[in-house]
């Protein structure tokens, strides 16, 4: 029988942990969201984090900005809070309207309130191998699934489909510090279906729906989705094809309430090592 790795299994197990933390410290770590605009993603990510840091007794403050903000403004307002002492996080909504850049936040950003992985120096941490560095959420929202789940990554042949900052080239660095041995691919990846066949952990995060079908599996395959699409239903799905793979592997996360269910969790775990 499929194993369905549940989001909400793994951040009730990280809350027991993280109220343990916060319950050791003398004041209360406090997250600065800014949010430019309303975009209806955003806004769904934002109700996840107040719901969970809500849950943990955590200071957020969301800070929204408007859509028609003047690259001046918006350049001051970030340093206020880049600045800003009592601020211990901050977690900046992107992409930006096309009116602004992220180049002066990207390049200012205090790394230690970075807990999203947005600077420079956090990204050059993690292919470093610094443990100190401030690790993507979904990308370490992953590595928490698999360590929930008692997957041990000794050893084991890993394939991620994508590559980006966000998600498929820091996992994978991630995923070489625990011994595994690591191919990412992409969408013009020669032999696709074969090479993610003989993977025992497949991360699909391509970006596009459905994209993994049952010719991608084994029954021996472990499968994280980290897609987030919306199907010519309008209905949330993932990069996996989930109703013809999920009866084929071994586990698999669904889409939703997968790893996305995971990384406020992260975001929370994140904001408490800044601010301590």
């Amino acid at each position: 029988m499929t194993l369905i790795m549940k989001g909400s299994e793994v951040s009730a197990g990280m809350k027991l942990k993280l109220a343990e933390e916060i319950s050791q410290l003398d004041f209360t770590p406090s997250l600065a969201i800014i949010r430019v605009g309303s975009r209806p993603d955003d806004l769904a990510y934002e109700r996840g984090i107040l719901k969970r840091f809500e849950g943990l007794g955590l200071n957020v403050k969301v800070h929204e900005l408007p859509e028609d903000i003047s690259h001046a403004d918006f350049d001051a307002e970030f340093s206020r809070l880049n600045n800003d002492k009592n601020v211990h996080g901050i977690l900046l909504f992107r992409p930006l309207p096309a009116n602004l850049s992220d180049e002066f936040a990207v390049n200012n950003i205090n790394p230690k309130k970075d807990i999203d992985c947005m600077s420079k120096i956090n990204i050059a941490g993690i292919f470093s191998g610094d443990n100190e560095a401030f690790a993507p959420c979904t990308a370490s929202a992953v590595m928490e699934m698999l360590a929930h789940y008692n997957f041990d990554l000794t050893g084991k042949n890993v394939v991620i489909i994508g590559r980006s900052l966000v998600v498929g080239r820091p996992l994978s660095m991630l995923m070489l510090a625990k011994n595994a041995t690591v191919t990412i691919c992409h969408t013009k990846t020669q032999n696709l279906p074969e090479i993610c066949k003989h993977a025992d952990i497949l991360v699909a995060a391509a970006g596009k729906a459905g994209v993994i079908t049952s010719e991608f599996v084994s029954d021996k395959s472990i499968v994280l989705d980290v897609g987030i699409n919306v199907n010519a239903q309008g209905k949330l799905c993932g990069d996996v094809d989930y109703d013809n793979v999920a009866p084929i592997v071994q586990a698999i996360s669904p889409v939703p309430g997968g790893v996305g269910a995971v990384t406020t969790s992260v975001l929370a775990k994140n904001l408490i090592r800044a601010a301590k």
